[in-house]
C-alpha cells in the first residue's frame, strides 16, 4: 500500500476505495507501520512548530512542555485509535453488522486521514479552524465506510455512525485532557517584557 496514494484516494475517491479497502489483507502491526503511525505524527510535531516555535500572538510554550506534550498526543492517538476500533466492532451487531477487528480498525483509521492531514495547519495554530472542517470530512467518511467495511445496512449507517461518533468525541477528550496535563504556561518572548514603573 502506498500511503500517498491510498491517503488521496480515500479524500478524493471514497466510495470506491472503500471497497478495495474491504477486500484488503493487512495486520495490525503493517496498519500501523504503514499508515497509522506516519499520518498520526503530523499534528504533534506541527502542533509542537505552533506552540513552542512560532507561538500565539507573541506566546510560546516552552519547547520541553512542547515536547512532552507532543509525545504524549501523539502515543494517546496511536491507542485512541485502536480504541474506537474496538468501539466500531463492538456496536456493529446493534446496527446489524459482522463484527471484525481488522476491519473496525481500517475505518477508524482511514476515516481519521482528513484530521491527520489537516494537522500540519497547527504549525499556525490560528488556522485551527480548518482542522475541524477536516474533521467533519471525517465524518462522512465514516458514514461511507462502516456500510462496506462492518457489513451495517446503508439505513442504520447514520445512526451507526453517530453513536461512533459521539464515541470517539469523548476519546479525544480524554487524550486531549491528558497530553493538556503536559503543557506549561505559554511564556512571552524576552525582547517583548516591559517590566513595570517603579
Amino acid at each position: 500500500m502506498n500511503l500517498i496514494e491510498r491517503a488521496k484516494r480515500i479524500l478524493l475517491q471514497p466510495k470506491s476505495e472503500w471497497l478495495v479497502i474491504e477486500g484488503e489483507s493487512t495486520s495490525v502491526a503493517g496498519l500501523y507501520k504503514e499508515y497509522i503511525v506516519p499520518l498520526a505524527a503530523i499534528a504533534p510535531v506541527a502542533g509542537l512548530i505552533g506552540m513552542s516555535m512560532v507561538g500565539v500572538m507573541g506566546y510560546r510554550v516552552p519547547l520541553v512542555s512542547g515536547i512532552g506534550h507532543a509525545l504524549t498526543s501523539y502515543v494517546l492517538t496511536l491507542v485512541g485509535v485502536f480504541i474506537i476500533a474496538l468501539i466500531i466492532d463492538a456496536l456493529a451487531p446493534s446496527f446489524g453488522g459482522q463484527k471484525n477487528q481488522m476491519q473496525a480498525l481500517k475505518v477508524a483509521a482511514y476515516a481519521s486521514t482528513p484530521s491527520w492531514l489537516a494537522g500540519v495547519v497547527m504549525i499556525l495554530p490560528m488556522l485551527g479552524i480548518i482542522a475541524l472542517l477536516a474533521a467533519l470530512y471525517g465524518l462522512y467518511l465514516l458514514y461511507l465506510g462502516l456500510p462496506v467495511l462492518m457489513k451495517a445496512p446503508q439505513e442504520k449507517a447514520v445512526g451507526y455512525t453517530v453513536v461512533v461518533v459521539v464515541a470517539a468525541i469523548v476519546v479525544m477528550m480524554v487524550v486531549g485532557a491528558i497530553s493538556g496535563m503536559f503543557i506549561a504556561a505559554p511564556v512571552m518572548p524576552m525582547h517583548e517584557f516591559v517590566p513595570p514603573a517603579p
